[in-house]
């Protein structure tokens, strides 16, 4: 399990991306920025890589492009 994939929460996501928390829910509503994994009953984070993708190029991530590589 050396390259298991990390599961980062909230704090973690805006702190890396700059986003506000509104911003972010829009964005994900919007379909350009990762979907949140579901880790607990209320709980949800995202794919550690996922967000690095976007970071990477925020401007032309789309959630369906990455949906359908997958």
């Amino acid at each position: 399990m050396a390259d298991a994939e990390r599961i980062i929460r909230i704090k973690t996501v805006l702190a890396r991306t700059g986003l506000s928390r509104s911003t972010l829910y829009r964005k994900i509503a919007e379909g350009t920025f990762p979907r949140q994994v579901p880790i607990s009953v209320n709980g949800a984070g995202w794919h550690e890589s996922a967000v690095n993708r976007w970071i990477a190029n925020p401007a032309g991530y789309h959630a369906e492009d990455v949906e359908r590589a997958s």
